[in-house]
């Protein structure tokens, strides 16, 4: 009889935890480059027209070209769609600042009218159509054939959206951590990746301790400017990794670590070329006064000094021309820098704990209308 030996079996071991994910990006900066450069001279070809076609084309490039766990979003979106959604809202726009206007002109009289309740109006508009557009943008993203989506009441978003923003102008900025994170909480609990609710973990304490001496800084940054890239950029580091590092979508976590001083650089390689495009400008301008001075037949100091210079419709024409072309310039600048730059660099801080909790998940939700794009184009506002 042979001798057998055994070892006892102990408590079964848990499964090995998988180590975080890194997030990256595979886009080429020449190849963005190309795109918004040749977007800025179409929009100038259609008097601004085309950016619809051009939002399209680099959300479809910022997305495709971002690697989670190996895989990369889908941007599902179409310029048509942006485009009837900025004409629908530009129809409900348009009479509001008509009947705004007209009703001034009757109540100059009485001066019993101010811009208060316009401007006010309009700020919870614009908090509505910032909850919308996101609304919009996570229909539209579909990661493994599972589409984001989002439930929730737009105005209800806008009028808490609005309550705290007058408490952030009485204390003077301080309750603006608490502001961010009460209406982040709102978005994310309302926010799914298929039937995988979101949620944000995010406190205002914390963003708080990270940020509190910028406020201070704050009077320093409007008395001497030079100082307002550094605190600006600063702010808005603390506020990505903050953001970043409170979003949930069931087990699955996003940390960021992101430093403070990541996004100076981007700041003022921006300020910089704001600068140099201003001051070609400017050449543009003189060179332009020369050639018209020269054409009607008069010295320069004789037509600057006479009222042709400010009737001159050629020096008009060409001072417009040369506008449009420093403001698309800039948009150029700002899409390179502020955009693709900032996304890269936002991606390469951030982290993704329990990828594999998205494994098994159901599609659901359906897609949203393109109304909230049209209505944040409309009033010129974004958010997250």
């Amino acid at each position: 009889m042979n001798d057998m030996s055994w070892t006892p079996l102990g408590p079964p071991q848990p499964p090995p935890v998988p180590p975080p994910m890194p997030v990256g990006f595979s886009g080429k900066r020449q190849e963005f480059f190309r795109l918004v450069a040749r977007g800025a001279g179409l929009e100038l070809a259609t008097v601004g027209f085309y950016r619809f076609w051009l939002t399209t084309d680099i959300r479809r490039h910022l997305w495709s070209n971002t690697q989670i766990d190996g895989d990369a979003p889908e941007y599902t979106g179409r310029a048509k769609e942006l485009l009837i959604g900025f004409l629908i809202a530009l129809a409900i726009l348009v009479p509001i600042y008509l009947g705004y206007f007209l009703i001034g002109i009757e109540a100059e009289h009485l001066r019993a009218f101010a811009s208060l309740p316009l401007v006010a109006f309009f700020y919870l508009f614009g908090q509505f159509a910032i909850y919308r557009a996101r609304r919009y943008r996570l229909t539209r993203t579909v990661w493994r054939g599972v589409r984001f989506w989002m439930s929730g009441s737009g105005w209800i978003y806008a009028l808490k959206a609005s309550l705290w923003g007058l408490l952030v102008v009485i204390t003077l900025g301080l309750a603006l951590p608490w502001r961010e994170a009460a209406l982040e909480r709102y978005k994310m609990r309302h926010s799914y990746y298929g039937d995988l609710r979101g949620s944000f973990e995010g406190r205002g304490w914390d963003f708080f301790k990270q940020g509190w001496w910028l406020w201070l800084l704050t009077p320093f940054a409007l008395y001497m400017t030079i100082f307002a890239p550094f605190i600006y950029a600063a702010f808005k580091a603390i506020e990505w990794r903050w953001w970043l590092s409170g979003i949930r979508f069931g087990k699955v976590r996003l940390e960021s670590t992101m430093r403070r001083s990541a996004l100076i650089g981007l700041y003022w390689k921006v300020i910089g070329w704001a600068m140099l495009l201003g001051t070609l400008f400017f050449a543009y301008l003189v060179l332009c006064a020369l050639l018209v001075a020269s054409m009607d037949g008069s010295s320069i100091e004789t037509f600057f000094k006479t009222e042709a210079f400010a009737k001159s419709i050629p020096l008009i024409t060409l001072a417009g021309v040369g506008y449009l072309a420093f403001v698309l310039a800039m948009n150029v600048v700002m899409r390179v820098y502020l955009m693709r730059d900032l996304w890269v660099r936002v991606l390469s801080s951030t982290i993704v704990h329990n990828i594999e909790a998205a494994a098994n998940v159901t599609a659901r939700g359906e897609l949203a209308n393109a109304l909230g794009e049209g209505f944040a184009d409309g009033l010129d506002v974004a958010g997250f």
